[in-house]
């Protein structure tokens, strides 16, 4: 049942923060120094890998930041010592993402030649007037070439999108779907404009759309995809048969992964229970410690039973295929029936929120536009 890993690897760097944006990245103060960070991430992943012995790793995915800031030397650097660490299945996922200002074709060459497999660009609109309310560093026309680029130099890539902007239109963003699909691959992600705690667009107040509005848009962007031959496996992606990230299901699935670099999570199990890690934040500090002690967790923690099966709910329930009720029991140790509120499922069920046989359970279409509140109420 555990026998995966998949690896996760952070690079924090970015030319630029985007207003929306809140995970752990950081524009640099001067050069990167690339010889320190690829010394120190290498550093990090032999603490993991002997602790990891015996695991197949089936995925690995560079993110951030912008991993495509890396040089192609580190990346290949840290591809090979991954492979060198662990057994591999032959078809191993090495996803890198990449932004339009910071590839081109030599360095897309790089990357597929270090091992990169599948590449994800962070488009996010093909409006420049969208692109600068994003605070996006490229234009409409850099984000065209940028596929092409992909298109020529992966077997396999995607691009993410934004929708739900102020003031956009259904027929603007079903404009812009449609030029999104003239020119994917065999994945899209498509993503609602959320606005967090923290981010600039929270302290200025930009409004999300609202639930009648961003209702809307999503059943117009699961129609549209559809007709166009892509499974919405999951909230936000859409893919062709066999071209889902492989890595993002394993995690939403509950399998084990390894983060490095600053603020990576990680899960890793044994027979018995799992851990929930977490790397130090900051990259100085990371960077200090993983020098002077070989990694740098914040913060292990041995999740219960019941945290673990609420983990797997939230995340399994994303997912169209939904939970296995004899996966869940495996990796949680308890009965996916128990954990439910019986009176809730009920419901939710008769509303067409949520599917329920004796072997799984999966959330509708309409069940997955609202999952939080779905969650609560079946939790109880």
């Amino acid at each position: 049942m555990n026998a995966g890993l998949s690896l996760y690897i952070h690079w924090p760097f970015c030319l630029s923060k985007c207003p929306y944006c809140d995970f752990n990245s950081h524009v640099a103060d001067g050069a990167v120094d690339e010889d320190r960070w690829r010394r120190t991430l290498l550093t990090e992943m032999v603490h993991f890998a002997a602790e990891t012995q015996g695991k197949r790793l089936d995925t690995v995915f560079f993110g951030g930041g912008t991993p495509s800031t890396m040089a192609p030397q580190t990346t290949a650097a840290l591809i090979t010592a991954a492979k060198d660490f662990w057994p591999h299945s032959e078809d191993l996922e090495i996803t890198l993402e990449a932004n339009p200002t910071s590839v081109e074709a030599g360095k897309l060459r790089d990357f597929a030649h270090a091992g990169v497999n599948r590449l994800s660009l962070g488009i996010q609109s093909f409006n420049d007037k969208s692109l600068k309310f994003l605070g996006r560093e490229h234009s409409a026309a850099e984000a065209l070439r940028a596929i092409s680029l992909a298109r020529e130099t992966f077997e396999r890539f995607s691009f993410d999108l934004i929708y739900g902007l102020p003031g956009q239109t259904a027929l603007a963003w079903k404009n812009e779907l449609n030029q999104a699909l003239e020119l994917a691959g065999g994945h899209l992600s498509l993503y609602q404009l959320s606005v967090e705690a923290g981010t600039p667009f929270f302290r200025d107040g930009v409004p999300e759309a609202d639930a009648e509005t961003g209702a809307d848009l999503y059943e117009l962007t699961h129609e549209e995809m559809v007709l166009s031959g892509f499974n919405s496996y999951e909230i936000s992606n859409y893919a062709k048969p066999n071209q889902h990230c492989r890595h993002n299901v394993a995690i939403w699935r509950g399998g084990d992964y390894i983060g490095i670099g600053p603020g990576a999570h990680g899960r890793l199990s044994n027979e018995t229970a799992t851990d929930a890690l977490y790397q130090i934040h900051d990259p100085a500090r990371w960077l200090e410690k993983v020098e002077s002690d070989g990694h740098a967790t914040a913060k292990r923690t041995r999740l219960s039973a019941t945290e673990r099966a609420e983990e797997l709910l939230l995340t399994g329930l994303r997912l169209s295929q939904g939970i296995e009720a004899a996966r869940f029991q495996a990796l949680s140790g308890l009965a996916l029936a128990s954990v439910l509120d019986a009176d809730a499922l009920a419901r939710l069920i008769d509303g067409d929120f949520l599917i329920s046989d004796k072997t799984s359970l999966r959330a509708t279409s309409q069940g997955r536009l609202c999952l939080n509140a779905v969650l609560a109420e079946l939790l109880g």
